[in-house]
C-alpha cells in the first residue's frame, strides 16, 4: 500500500479533490483536507519529512497580506454600491429610450448596458438577474423573440468575466504570477471586440429578420420634448461634438505625454483609448452641467438624462481603468478610488442610505471570505503537492500532447470548457492554474495571453446548455407562468428553459470565434502590451574611471 502511494501519490491526490468537488463537499476545505490528510499520511509513512507544514503559517499569512487580492473587496464594493443605487434601472431606461426606435435597439441597449454593469459589477450573477429582472419584461411586452431576449441579456451577464475591472482577471493576475495592470491591458481589445460582435449580430437580425426584434411604439418612448418631439437631434449632435474632440486628444495624446514627461512617449491602443473617453466624458458631463446651471436650454431632455444617468458611471470606470493603465495607481488603489466614487455617485443622486450601505457591506465581505478560504485551501493542498512531485506529474500529463504549444492550448480549453459546466471561476483558478501554469511558461506561452485566454473561456461555459450558470440565473427570475402586463394588459406567456437554451447558443458560438481569434492572434492581446526588455549578461560591460586613482585605477598605477 506504502509503495502504491509512493508512486501514484500526485494522481491519487488529485483525483480525490476532484471526487470531493463532485460529491458537492465545500471547495475550500476539500482542498485543505486532501492537503493535510495526504500529507500527514505521506510524513507517517516516512515518504515526505517531519518538517512539511512547518512553513504552511508563513504561506496563509503571505496570502492576507497579499495586496493584489486586496483589489478584489474594492471592486466588488464599488460593483454593489452601485447596482444597489438603482444605477442598472436608469441605465436600462435611458439607453433602451435612445435605441429603442430602430429594430434591435432594445436588445442592443441590454449589450451595452450590460457590458457596463460587467465593468462595474464584475460579477456574473449580479449582472444576469439585474438585467433578467429589469429588461426581460420589457422585452417580453413589446413583441421581442424570446430566444433573442434571453440570449442578449445572459450573453450581456457574462461579460463580466472578461471586461476590466474584472475580479477574475485580478484572480488569473496572482495565480499566474503577472501584474494586474498587464492583465486588464490584454484582456480590453478581446473584451470590447467580443461586444462588437454581439451589436454586430443583433444588427444583422434587426436587418434580416426584423420582427425578431421589433422597434418600440410612439407610446413607450416617454422622454419628450414639450413640443412632441424625441429630442434626439440633440443627442447625436453632442454626441458627435464629444466624439470628435474625444479623437482628437486621443490623436495627440503621445505627444501630450511626451511633452509632460520630457522624454518621447509611445503609449499603447489600450491606454489611448481609456485615456481619450475618459477625456470625452469628462467635456461631456462638464459642458451638460454648466448648460443646466445656466439654463442655457443647449440639450434636449433625452440627452441631459443620458448625460446625467449615462455618464458619472462610465467617468468612474474610465478614471480607474486609467489612473492603473498609466500606472499612476496600482489595482488595489484603483479599486479603492472607484469604491469611494461610487459612495459618493449615490450620495449625490440620494441613493444611498445605510440598509444600500450595509446590505453591500455584508456581500462584500462574503465574496471575499469566500475567495480567501478557498486561496487558503489551495495553498495548503498545492503544498503537499508539490511535496509529492505533482508539478512533474502534471508536465508529464502534456508532455505527450502532439501538436506543443496548439495542441496544449486546445487540450486545455477543452477541459476548463467542460469544467466550466460545474465549478465556479475562482476554483478552477485556485486549483487549475497553478498546475497549468509552469507548463505554459515551460512551453514559452506568454501568461497574460494564456490568461486572458482561460478568462474568455469561462465565460464561454457560463453560458453553455444545458449546465451554463448564467443560464440558471435567467430561468430564477424568468417568468414560469402567464401573467398580465401591467402596462398594456395583454397576456405574457412564460419564458420555457428550452427558449433560454436556444437563445444562448449563436451567443456561444461568437465567444469560440473569438476565443479561436486570440489563440490564433495572439498580438489581440500581447499588442497591448508593454515590449518586454530582454537583457543579454554576455554583452554587458562595465566601465570605470580610470585617472585619479580610485577605483577603476589601472593595477599598475596602484588603483586595483
Amino acid at each position: 500500500m506504502i509503495e502504491f502511494f509512493s508512486a501514484n501519490a500526485a494522481p491519487v491526490m488529485f483525483g480525490a479533490v476532484i471526487f470531493f468537488l463532485l460529491s458537492g463537499f465545500p471547495v475550500a476545505f476539500a482542498l485543505a483536507a486532501c492537503g493535510l490528510f495526504f500529507g500527514f499520511v505521506g510524513i507517517e509513512a516516512g515518504l515526505l519529512p517531519s518538517s512539511l507544514f512547518q512553513a504552511l503559517p508563513l504561506r496563509v499569512f503571505g496570502i492576507m497580506q497579499n495586496d493584489t487580492l486586496l483589489a478584489i473587496p474594492f471592486f466588488t464594493l464599488m460593483g454593489l454600491i452601485l447596482e444597489r443605487s438603482g444605477m442598472a434601472e436608469d441605465l436600462l431606461d435611458t439607453v433602451g429610450q435612445v435605441f429603442g426606435p430602430v429594430r434591435g435597439g432594445l436588445a442592443l441597449a441590454v449589450i451595452f448596458v450590460g457590458a457596463l454593469l460587467a465593468a462595474t459589477t464584475g460579477v456574473v450573477a449580479a449582472s444576469v438577474i439585474s438585467m433578467g429582472l429589469i429588461s426581460l419584461p420589457i422585452m417580453l411586452r413589446y413583441g421581442y423573440s424570446r430566444e433573442i431576449a434571453c440570449g442578449a441579456i445572459t450573453a450581456s451577464g457574462t461579460l463580466a468575466q472578461a471586461i476590466p475591472p474584472s475580479l477574475v482577471l485580478i484572480v488569473m493576475a496572482d495565480q499566474l504570477g503577472r501584474s494586474v495592470g498587464d492583465m486588464y491591458k490584454g484582456a480590453f481589445l478581446p473584451a470590447f471586440l467580443l461586444v462588437a460582435l454581439y451589436a454586430i449580430f443583433i444588427i444583422g437580425l434587426a436587418i434580416f429578420k426584423p420582427k425578431l426584434v421589433p422597434a418600440l411604439p410612439p407610446e413607450a418612448l416617454t422622454h419628450r420634448e414639450p413640443d412632441g418631439t424625441s429630442g434626439l437631434r440633440s443627442l447625436l449632435v453632442f454626441a458627435v461634438v464629444t466624439t470628435a474632440i474625444s479623437t482628437v486628444f486621443g490623436m495627440n495624446y503621445a505627444n501630450i505625454l511626451s511633452a509632460m514627461n520630457g522624454t518621447e512617449a509611445k503609449p499603447a491602443l489600450d491606454e489611448i483609448i481609456v485615456m481619450a473617453m475618459s477625456v470625452g466624458t469628462i467635456f461631456a458631463l462638464v459642458a451638460a452641467s454648466v448648460s443646466r446651471a445656466l439654463k442655457l436650454g443647449l440639450l434636449s431632455r433625452i440627452c441631459q438624462r443620458v448625460v446625467f444617468v449615462l455618464i458619472p458611471p462610465l467617468a468612474l470606470i474610465f478614471l480607474v481603468l486609467g489612473t492603473i493603465f498609466l500606472g499612476v495607481a496600482t489595482p488595489t488603489e484603483g479599486g479603492a478610488m472607484g469604491a469611494v466614487g461610487a459612495i459618493l455617485l449615490a450620495a449625490v443622486r440620494k441613493r444611498l442610505d445605510l440598509k444600500t450601505l450595509t446590505q453591500a457591506l455584508e456581500s462584500t465581505t462574503r465574496l471575499s471570505c469566500f475567495v480567501l478560504f478557498i486561496l487558503i485551501g489551495s495553498t495548503i493542498f498545492s503544498f503537499t503537492f508539490t511535496a509529492v512531485d505533482g508539478q512533474h506529474w502534471v508536465e508529464h500529463l502534456f508532455d505527450k500532447l502532439p501538436g506543443g504549444q496548439i495542441g496544449f492550448l486546445i487540450f486545455v480549453n477543452v477541459v476548463i470548457f467542460a469544467l466550466g459546466f460545474f465549478l465556479d471561476f475562482f476554483e478552477i483558478a485556485f486549483i487549475l492554474l497553478p498546475l497549468l501554469a509552469p507548463v505554459a511558461d515551460k512551453l514559452g506561452i506568454d501568461l497574460i495571453w494564456f490568461g486572458v485566454m482561460i478568462a474568455i473561456n469561462m465565460q464561454t461555459s457560463f453560458l453553455t446548455p444545458p449546465f451554463g450558470f448564467a443560464l440558471f440565473y435567467l430561468r430564477s427570475v424568468a417568468p414560469v407562468s402567464a401573467f398580465l402586463d401591467r402596462v398594456t394588459g395583454k397576456r405574457i406567456e412564460p419564458v420555457k428553459t428550452t427558449q433560454i437554451y436556444r437563445g444562448s447558443v449563436p451567443f456561444v458560438l461568437i465567444q469560440i470565434f473569438v476565443l479561436a481569434l486570440i489563440i490564433i492572434f495572439p498580438e489581440l492581446v500581447t499588442g497591448s502590451l508593454d515590449a518586454e526588455v530582454k537583457v543579454d549578461l554576455d554583452t554587458i560591460e562595465i566601465e570605470a574611471p580610470t585617472s585619479g586613482g580610485g577605483w577603476g585605477a589601472p593595477a599598475e598605477s596602484g588603483g586595483w
